[in-house]
């Protein structure tokens, strides 16, 4: 991209592969979906202006196959779909996991199961994201809430691919794929794009699955120099297929661990007016928007209410939940589903905190007056919130 900040006004979806590219994404496969077939859309136009490959699969089976392919080979890869898409993805996302193979997964969500309402908002797959695909795994998480953040959090989604080696989900919500706003397309210092590591061993010597002492493992692309063994099945070292109690053992806390242990790196939260809040709204993506009005809305009222954004929600930001818990009246989890975050949140609840959520489904978006009319029920129904 050129060195200089360029200000568009453009969508959620077209912001997202502004930022695959400035993160050195330069391959797409994908089957288009709505409301994410702007990604897909717009991948056809500007990844050949880079120098790269869009391919329109037949399904959203093979566009995954076909992403963690392009990963192998060395080039940076993602795809994009919706709810649908999504469901079909998971058996390849599962090699994708296996295998330590980095790409992204743009999933724009929609109403409903199955075909559901194709352009309706929804968040439904919150818990999808994380357990989606079978066997014990860990996975990493970004949730935008606004044009600037697709395009922002899509390079943070690449560089923690990269670095981890492994997928990153990009979940979004129609909301925000379809909104148009303002958004900075930044300079990106090459020093803050996070490209795989390369083996530095001899040839003969590399093992694909050997990890450094940070706890990853080189990994070198096909065709290269080396001999590159990927497998979705229990592997060892080498890639050779391996059912050993210990090394299926070490393999597969491995998957978990390596995510885990990195907390600190991975969890991105955003804190607002936390400092005096006596109710915390915790909420994430498209549901962010309403919460930030509603909370100023009762703010004028004389009503101390913060919001705490999730912006990772896998892994789980445990520690900072916590926080708002411990020093929060009262919780209130806005979000566009029946209720799939707030059981995390009421997981975590060791403190007594009375824990509400505003839950809709009906494929509209939650509004700052219903969040409004929850804070009012709690003020009637817990006074010592207000004193």
């Amino acid at each position: 991209m050129n060195h200089k900040q360029d200000i568009r006004f453009i969508q959620g979806n077209v912001a997202m592969v502004e930022g695959a590219i400035a993160a050195g994404a330069r391959f797409y496969a994908g089957y288009p979906i709505t409301p994410s077939s702007e990604v897909a859309e717009m991948s056809s136009i500007r990844l050949p202006q880079e120098g790269g490959l869009y391919v329109q699969m037949e399904d959203e089976l093979a566009s995954m196959a076909a992403i963690i392919g392009a990963s192998a080979s060395g080039k940076k890869s993602y795809t994009a779909t919706s709810g649908p898409g999504f469901s079909l993805m998971q058996e390849n996302l599962g090699v994708a996991v296996m295998a330590e193979v980095p790409c992204v997964i743009i999933n724009v969500q929609r109403s409903g199961p199955s075909t559901g309402l194709a352009t309706k908002p929804a968040q439904g797959d919150f818990m999808q994201s994380r357990w989606g695909t079978h066997g014990d795994h860990g996975i990493i998480v970004l949730s935008p809430s606004t044009a600037q953040d697709c395009y922002d959090l899509m390079i943070d989604a690449f560089n923690f691919s990269e670095k981890y080696r492994t997928p990153v989900v990009f979940l979004a919500d129609e909301i925000v794929g379809h909104i148009r706003e303002k958004v900075i397309i930044r300079e990106i210092d090459e020093n803050k794009i996070v490209n795989r590591k390369q083996p530095k061993c001899k040839t003969e010597e590399y093992k694909p699955f050997l990890q450094d002492e940070d706890g990853i493992a080189p990994l070198a692309p096909y065709g290269g120099e080396y001999i590159v063994r990927l497998s979705g099945s229990g592997h060892d070292e080498k890639g050779f297929p391996c059912s050993r109690p210990d090394n299926a053992d070490k393999f597969i806390r491995h998957y978990t661990d390596k995510i885990e242990k990195n907390y600190k790196d991975i969890v991105k939260v955003r804190k607002y007016n936390l400092e005096d809040s006596d109710i915390t709204l915790v909420t994430f993506g498209g549901s962010t928007r309403s919460s930030l009005e509603a909370m100023n809305m009762a703010r004028e009222k004389g009503i101390k209410v913060g919001v705490l954004q999730l912006v990772t929600l896998w892994p789980f930001p445990e520690a900072e939940v916590k926080e708002v818990l411990i020093n929060s009246n009262a919780v209130i989890v806005p979000e566009m589903n029946l209720g799939q975050m707030i059981g995390e949140v009421q997981r975590l609840n060791d403190y007594k905190t009375p824990v509400l959520g505003v839950n809709k489904v009906n494929s509209e978006p939650i509004t700052p007056k219903e969040i409004l009319d929850k804070i009012a029920e709690v003020k009637n129904e817990n006074t010592r919130v207000f004193g």
